[in-house]
């Protein structure tokens, strides 16, 4: 016999440091738009108040030692038990009252991914979402989507609602900012049932400052991906090498070639060994590409029964 549907245990995760001038407002924020969830603050070694004013608030706070964004994930994602995962950064940046519609929308189509899409009005663009990010943004976001599939518009949002199923298969090895790259990464490669609701993104409030560092982490994103697409798409990458490697050979051996057939002598050994070198390269990066891409379907099965290992949702219909 089926047993009866409950509601779901919903948590809000909330990443900080250095936030005691905004967390209140996030704390209160989410506690209007989801009253029936908890909220869970974690503390990332904050100088200021953090701590003290978001316990004072009535938020669950925690803390995680290891500096970064990607390892307080890992640690609340390992820690907190619930059905539905609302994960926002601790900044004020995101809209509250887009929550309910993103666990909605969740909830309605079984989805283990909700992305908060940002938008900005023209009139705060500049302070809120700089068109420099918005461009960084677009640019790793459409890298992403050309290698592993187009279904995300706002890969860097810090809003978003996950699964259970999603949280507990997720193997978050990153350690940073680049942690919201990793979350996309993995639902693409599942092929997991993802979403994206609109959300307003607006300015910090006043006397808080951004811990992002727009060309450091940039970089930092950018390697993210390049180790992704070595790890997850080996085929591919290594085939590109390989091909360059050819490409170099070609380039070298054509010349010493031509020189053979008009005089019958090498007299460029060197560039003849070079160019073998490269030719060898090239097809070893070739043959290292088709076994890894073996042990990368094992790895991928291996990550989608871990993920089928997690009962699916049974929850009673929201009003």
């Amino acid at each position: 016999m089926p047993h009866a549907a409950t509601a779901p245990r919903i948590a809000v995760l909330v990443p900080c440091y250095n936030e005691a001038v905004a967390i209140p407002r996030v704390v209160r924020a989410f506690r209007d738009a989801l009253p029936d969830a908890t909220i869970y603050v974690y503390d990332n070694n904050s100088q200021d108040d953090t701590v003290a004013v978001a316990r004072a608030t009535g938020a669950v706070v925690r803390t995680e030692a290891l500096q970064g964004k990607g390892n307080v994930v890992r640690r609340m994602f390992a820690d907190i038990e619930a059905d539905l995962y609302v994960l926002v950064d601790g900044d004020d940046t995101y809209d509250a009252a887009s929550a309910p519609e993103m666990v909605r929308l969740a909830l309605e189509q079984r989805l283990d991914m909700v992305t908060g899409v940002r938008t900005t009005p023209e009139e705060i663009a500049t302070a809120a979402y700089r068109r420099g990010h918005q461009f960084g943004n677009a640019l790793l976001t459409g890298l992403v989507r050309g290698v592993f599939g187009n279904r995300i518009s706002d890969m860097l949002s810090g809003y978003r609602v996950f699964s259970r199923r999603f949280v507990k298969s997720f193997p978050a090895l990153a350690s940073g900012f680049e942690t919201e790259t990793e979350f996309t990464v993995h639902a693409l490669e599942l092929k997991l049932p993802v979403g994206e609701v609109v959300t307003p993104y607006k300015e910090r409030p006043v006397g808080s400052t951004s811990k992002l560092r727009t060309y450091h982490d940039g970089f930092r994103i950018l390697r993210m991906i390049l180790a992704l697409v070595q790890r997850e798409r080996p085929l591919q990458f290594f085939s590109l090498a390989g091909g360059v490697l050819l490409l170099a050979s070609m380039v070298l051996f054509l010349p010493v070639l031509a020189t053979y057939w008009e005089t019958g002598l090498v007299p460029r050994l060197p560039t003849l060994v070079a160019s073998v070198g490269f030719a060898v390269l090239g097809f070893l990066a070739f043959a290292c590409g088709l076994i890894l891409d073996t042990v990368t379907r094992g790895r991928q099965e291996a990550k989608r029964v871990a993920y089928l290992a997690i009962p699916a949702p049974d929850f009673a219909p929201q009003p």
